[in-house]
């Protein structure tokens, strides 16, 4: 990438992936790279800084999803969305050279690890899916209406979407969401589609009689099945870590 030119310009934009890869497109055609990329959401406004807002081309980020796949490997397509899911700072930079140097000298951009950009976007990749296996055996849904069940989740990663696809392959038949209250953000799926909604103005019920009753089963249970000379704090939140306690209904008082 040594042809290529760092421009003095800061790109903005509205946060998808579907976004992020349009300024993919755009910095590859002109064989620039920003200073900067900021989400909508993070980007305050400052005299100092030369902002470009980028409106969302899905046109633009199709080429580039099937381009990853065609051009460099379905593995550069696997890690750099899963790398987007991170809650790492300026992980768009990365992500960006990672694949525009990726289009230029194909699959063996996965191998070059000691080139810093490469080894981000691969560690990005891992914590995002470390974090998501996880919640995969901690989420605990709730019953809160007929063949309806919710859950709540405060993930430091962006893994809605993964998680709620592993559920639906899981639980085809029923209707659930999920809540990410991190993002403010809901999974919302009814047994046909599924869709990923702002979740500022919504009401959630309360759990269902039902539910209660085999909260307390469950809460009985773990406690019961417990020894306490064999209590061992430390293995338990390698297992369990400590910080999605307040979502479990076993852990709860």
């Amino acid at each position: 990438m040594s042809n290529w030119k760092l421009i003095n310009k800061i790109y903005v934009y509205d946060g998808t992936f579907d976004g992020f890869l349009t300024i993919v497109f755009d910095s590859y055609s002109n064989k620039v790279l920003p200073q900067k990329i900021y989400s909508y959401n993070d980007y305050v406004e400052n005299f100092l800084d030369n902002p470009v807002y980028v409106k969302t081309d899905y046109e633009k980020s199709k080429r580039v999803f099937n381009g990853i796949e065609k051009n460099i490997c379905y593995d550069a397509l696997y890690n750099s969305y899963n790398a987007f899911l991170c809650n790492e700072k300026d992980k768009e930079i990365y992500i960006l050279k990672y694949l525009c140097n990726g289009f230029d000298i194909g699959p063996k951009i996965n191998n070059m690890l000691t080139v810093s950009y490469v080894f981000k976007v691969i560690n990005m990749r891992r914590r995002a899916l470390a974090e998501c296996h996880k919640l995969k055996g901690l989420l605990r849904f709730q019953e809160i209406g007929d063949n309806l069940c919710y859950a709540v989740i405060h993930p430091d990663n962006n893994i809605l979407e993964p998680l709620g696809h592993h559920f639906i392959n899981r639980l085809p038949s029923m209707n659930f969401i999920i809540h990410d209250k991190n993002r403010d953000i809901c999974f919302i799926y009814n047994c046909t589609e599924y869709r990923i909604v702002d979740s500022k103005n919504l009401k959630i019920p309360e759990i269902s009689a039902n539910e209660k009753i085999y909260q307390d089963l469950w809460k009985m249970f773990f406690k019961t099945i417990a020894i306490k000379e064999r209590k061992n704090s430390k293995c338990q939140m390698q297992f369990m870590p400590k910080k999605y306690w307040k979502d479990l209904i076993e852990m709860s008082k």
